[in-house]
């Protein structure tokens, strides 16, 4: 993506309203955005307080992990200096299919992650691959605020986001973009721009 990678992770929140399930439908209004571009992230979903914990216990306050697609509006995202709103407009962050619990992943950074939109792969990467690993992230989040059961960090998408293509390519109506991790499963969403 020619793009340096940042010296701590960038933290930002998604309202609830932003979460759906596979199947249900992203949308938004053009009059809004132009830019809506997908995501495939690991999320964490938190099981136990997370208070100031070290990255070697980082782990043992995994509930488990999702699929989530962090759709994002890179027109507001750039124009807003932040990222709040452009990630979290309803519909949003398309959540599911289920949560496997901690147990079941042997190891959260071996894993691959994948996005296709009307079927054409745009994503193809591993967890390996991230440029801040699980146990960093929660680590980190937890040094500035305490992590409640049920919290959910997103870890990052790898290239391939519509953003840096060329030409660039963004969500549009009639599109369905679903996004797979490994051992997890996958959420598929239509999308309709209203």
């Amino acid at each position: 993506q020619n793009v340096a990678p940042p010296t701590r992770p960038i933290l930002f929140t998604k309202f609830t309203t932003s979460i759906i399930g596979t199947g249900d439908t992203i949308e938004f209004s053009e009059s809004l955005t132009q830019q809506a571009d997908y995501e495939v992230e690991l999320a964490v979903v938190i099981g136990k307080e997370a208070r100031k914990v070290s990255e070697e216990d980082a782990l043992d306050h995994v509930f488990g992990y999702t699929v989530v697609n962090d759709v994002s509006a890179r027109d507001l995202q750039y124009s807003d200096k932040q990222w709040v709103r452009a990630k979290s407009l309803d519909t949003f962050c398309p959540m599911g299919p289920c949560v496997v619990t901690a147990n079941e992943i042997a190891d959260p950074q071996a894993l691959k992650l994948r996005t296709t939109l009307n079927g054409t792969i745009m994503q193809d990467s591993t967890t390996a691959e991230m440029i801040f690993n699980v146990r960093h992230l929660i680590s980190f989040c937890s040094q500035a605020f305490t992590l409640l059961p049920g919290d959910v960090i997103l870890t990052g998408t790898p290239d391939g986001v519509g953003k840096f293509r060329e030409p660039p390519i963004f969500l549009k109506d009639g599109d369905t973009v679903t996004c797979e991790v490994e051992g997890i499963g996958q959420i598929s969403n239509p999308v309709r721009v209203i």
